[in-house]
């Protein structure tokens, strides 16, 4: 993307942004590549590196391992190793042995699932490939802290057998030099030390002339000497030898395998590209989870569609701070191709600016940005800016000259694939004049097809957007009663400055108000007034927006809680009638479980007894009595559906029911304790406390 100027970078603090990524990194490979981020153009690079960083950052929302825990700095010793007739060193060796390692973990981990749930992560290592024999050969030389195995040559093998023997041979030796020194009295608190890889023995400097063999030196203090006995000279001579040949053959080894490695030094170098790769994409998935970073839609063209779009870095002081962070929306398409913002001063029209310029940026880096993920973000190929005070001390241009030049420059190489930023557009000079230049600079712009957005104070230009095609208004919202600023995008519509409603609250003396209200034009001020008022109305019916909305809510939960209260009570009543069901059930079976226990009883007793009428007579009882009890609830069901009991004497003439078996009939004649009742065509004679009053019931209708 192209630049101007060239402190686009710091003006819209996209050099913060790779300081926080830089942060993030673990190796100077994935530090580097963030402290030169570059602005791409194209969508498929672009979408490509935010679908890796999208993927990443799932792994870590979702605590998955990826395998890349060792970053390591060894772009020196690939190098080294890619010299002819360079030799690595032991230690140098295991570094490249971690990274084919690394490599290792990384090809075993991209299975054939994950390659399809990763697939932008796996392309960083689609044009390679994992090669064993790496790790093999430094096997084969060297043990796992670095050092040259025994068995890594046949001559390394010969002489360190040699070595061991003769370093035993030279202790042994040493021991016996040392007790007779001791015996003698000699030997000082130090029995034995090295000089120059040779073995000596410490004696008192007083008796150094009574040790045969050859004085190395002597302490500080002069009180002690260190001499190799003579016993030992032709010994240590041989293990000296021996350890410089041992070394000569390490150095040898190494050199070879050097060699043998060398080969593999281009594919090494990929391994720590992509080790560095992996590094640097995981620095931006947990750059993208402090600023709540998300992948937006990506098109090519010039468009602009941002929902709840933060400021990443403001977003970050608020969330430390515990403070909110205001979101902007905004669209900026072939149709509406520039925004006109306006309002008062420090109600951030410059912050809301800033604010898609820095995400605009971010995302053509492959960064994850602050907005709602159905956003839509186009590419540009160009971004101007234009903010503050610019004046040049060099070239002795005054504010108004140095934003004229910006001005110019911006006309001059505007395109379809521009987005522009100006602040306080036509400040710096006289209003009427600055304002008329603002309107034919805005004018061009747009013809030119750029897409920017320009913030000021100027009526004329809230005025020109209104009728422009292609020009919109936008406000900064403000609360006049309180004098805070909202931090609020409306659009559609300009803003007032709220110049007189600020003097008066701060208290201003009433008289310079009135006095500056003379001096203004009178519809320059009904306009101002106008804007204000309108913006109020507004706010104030956004607020009761939200509490209709508020109220509508309170009311689907009540709704939903009276659903739910009623299902819960028609469930418990289903509940009790299957209860009860139940319980009826239960009896039934009591009962036909108590009869079959009789009818056992009465088997036996047939089996035993002569007399089988008698028992027949008990089976009878048993069963019928059952059935007249069914037949007998089913009637009382019937009569007290259609008659009621009631109070009273019975008398003649008065229906009557009776107790046992529940019929109802008429009394013909009372005869003292007993009565005639007419039941049907036959009359009976019942006991009077064996009859209940009753009345037939009336049946209203609904």
């Amino acid at each position: 993307m192209k630049l101007y100027p060239e402190s686009a970078v710091l003006q819209l603090e996209f050099d913060k942004i790779k300081i926080l990524l830089t942060a993030h990194c673990s190796g100077d490979y994935a530090k580097n590549k963030a402290g030169q981020l570059r602005i791409h153009t194209k969508k498929e690079f672009i979408e490509l590196e935010l679908q890796q960083s999208h993927e990443y950052k799932l792994l870590l929302q979702h605590g998955q391992y990826f395998p890349n825990d060792y970053i390591l700095n060894i772009a020196r010793e690939i190098k080294l190793l890619g010299i002819p007739g360079s030799t690595l060193s032991g230690e140098e060796f295991l570094l490249v042995r971690k990274l084919a390692e690394s490599m290792e973990k990384i090809f075993r981990w991209f299975d054939n699932e994950r390659r399809v749930a990763y697939p932008a992560l796996a392309k960083v290592i689609e044009e390679t490939y994992y090669e064993k024999l790496i790790a093999e050969l430094i096997d084969d030389v060297l043990d796992e802290t670095g050092n040259v195995k025994d068995n890594a040559s046949p001559d390394l093998q010969k002489i360190r057998m040699s070595l061991y023997r003769k370093r035993n041979e030279l202790r042994r030796a040493f021991e016996k030099v040392i007790a007779r020194l001791n015996k003698a009295g000699y030997a000082a608190d130090i029995d034995e030390s090295f000089s120059n890889g040779r073995r000596v023995v410490a004696v008192f400097s007083e008796h150094k002339r009574q040790v045969k063999g050859i004085l190395h030196g002597e302490s500080d203090s002069r009180k002690t000497a260190f001499i190799e006995p003579e016993e030992t000279i032709e010994l240590n001579n041989e293990v000296f030898t021996l350890e410089n040949d041992e070394r000569k053959e390490v150095q040898r080894i190494l050199k070879a395998l050097t060699a043998q490695l060398s080969v593999y030094s281009s594919l090494l170098q990929t391994y720590y590209s992509v080790i560095g790769e992996y590094d640097f994409i995981k620095g931006k998935a947990k750059l993208a989870l402090d600023i709540n970073g998300n992948y937006p839609n990506v098109i090519d063209k010039a468009h602009i569609e941002l929902k709840d779009a933060y400021h990443p870095l403001l977003y970050l002081y608020n969330k430390r701070s515990s403070k909110p962070t205001i979101p902007v929306t905004i669209t900026l398409n072939e149709k509406q191709r520039i925004l006109v913002i306006s309002g008062p001063n420090a109600g951030g029209k410059t912050v809301t600016m800033k604010t898609i310029g820095l995400n605009q940026m971010m995302m053509q880096s492959g960064l994850l940005v602050p907005v709602n993920p159905v956003s839509q973000m186009g590419i540009f190929k160009q971004l101007f800016i234009h903010i503050g005070d610019t004046q040049s001390i060099e070239f002795e241009l005054s504010t108004y000259s140095s934003h004229l030049l910006h001005m110019k420059y911006f006309i001059e190489n505007a395109n379809g694939k521009t987005l522009f930023f100006i602040d306080e557009l036509g400040s710096g000079s006289d209003p009427n004049l600055g304002g008329a230049f603002a309107e034919v600079i805005m004018e061009e712009l747009s013809r030119k097809h750029a897409c920017g957005i320009v913030t000021t104070h100027y009526l004329n230009l809230k005025v020109m957007a209104n009728r422009t095609i292609g020009i919109i208004n936008g406000a900064m919202a403000f609360d006049e009663v309180n004098l805070q600023p909202l931090y609020k995008l409306l659009i559609g519509k300009p803003g007032s400055s709220y110049t007189f409603s600020i003097a008066e609250r701060i208290g201003l003396p009433k008289q310079l108000i009135v006095r500056a209200r003379q001096l203004v034009d009178e519809d320059h001020f009904r306009l101002d007034k106008l804007l204000n008022r309108t913006e109020q109305d507004q706010q104030q019916l956004d607020k009761d927006k939200k509490e209709l909305n508020k109220l509508l809510h309170e009311n689907e939960k009540l709704k939903k809680e009276m659903e739910t209260a009623l299902n819960k009570e028609k469930h418990l009543q289903q509940v009790e009638i299957l209860r009860h069901q139940n319980k009826i059930t239960e009896d039934r079976i009591a009962e036909m479980k108590e009869t079959e226990r009789k009818l056992k009883q009465i088997v036996l007793e047939w089996r035993k007894t002569e007399n089988k009428e008698e028992v027949m007579k008990q089976v009878q009882n048993l069963l019928f009595k059952k059935k007249d009890q069914v037949i007998t609830n089913k009637l009382a069901k019937k009569i007290e559906s259609k008659y009621k009991e009631v109070n009273g004497n019975i008398v003649v003439g008065a229906k009557v029911k009776m107790k046992k078996n529940h019929q109802v009939g008429e009394v013909k004649e009372i005869r003292g304790k007993r009565a005639v009742v007419q039941i049907g065509l036959l009359p009976m004679s019942v006991e009077m406390n064996d009859l209940v009053l009753v009345e037939e019931k009336i049946v209203s209708e609904k």
